[in-house]
């Protein structure tokens, strides 16, 4: 069920500036060489990314799920010098595709791979960041929230991805193990005192989070 007309998504794509042409044929091969095309992210949401990176004047980034490393470039473009990004991911061989795609790409040499669980790698880091990029396991949301909000600079951003999921949300026969753990991400954000959080309608929704 999903929650956005394709022909309104198709219109903001139309109307979002168009990727830069190196990230942009990297996105088309990440589609087609990839298993899972879905995942990678489009102009819609890379220039959300970058423009909140841009907005913050973030230095430090962690994103949490690399995947084809398309949202890594995304946001390593929009750093100031000195900046850089922080990826994690569990799955070697995507995470060799994205090292691979960073090489000599515009942003590239801003990125950091971490590869193994998420919360390990999180636990060895001190941060803090200024933005982080949440877009792994789906069950994984709220633990990861808990890992990074110590870690989180007084005026950071968590940016979770995927937070309509397809419009599971609505679904009350939705009892997988994703869908579960987004509307628990959903509800503790919404609802915790210390947070503000806004769940945009874009693409499969984006829900931006930041302390009181």
């Amino acid at each position: 069920m999903p929650m956005i007309d394709p022909a309104v998504e198709d219109y903001a794509e139309r109307a979002t500036t168009a990727a830069p042409a190196e990230l942009a044929t990297l996105v088309e091969r990440a589609k087609t060489e990839l298993p899972l095309p879905s995942m990678v992210s489009g102009s819609v949401v890379g220039r959300l990314l970058e423009t909140l990176v841009f907005a913050t004047q973030a230095r430090t980034v962690l994103e949490i799920g690399t995947y084809a490393g398309t949202s890594a470039l995304w946001l390593a473009q929009a750093l100031p010098d000195g900046g850089r990004v922080i990826t994690c991911d569990i799955d070697p061989a995507s995470a060799a595709w994205a090292r691979a795609a960073w090489a000599g790409a515009p942003g590239g040499d801003r990125i950091e791979q971490r590869v193994g669980p998420a919360l390990e790698t999180i636990a060895t880091l001190d941060g803090p960041f200024d933005l982080v990029f949440v877009d792994a396991e789906k069950q994984g949301y709220v633990g990861y929230l808990d890992a990074v909000l110590p870690k989180l600079a007084p005026h950071g951003l968590v940016v979770a991805d995927n937070t309509l999921r397809d419009g599971r949300v609505l679904d009350p026969s939705a009892t997988d193990e994703a869908t579960a753990g987004i509307l628990a991400f959903n509800e503790r954000v919404a609802n915790d005192p210390e947070l503000v959080a806004t769940l945009l309608t874009v693409r499969d929704g984006v829900t931006l989070v930041r302390r009181r």
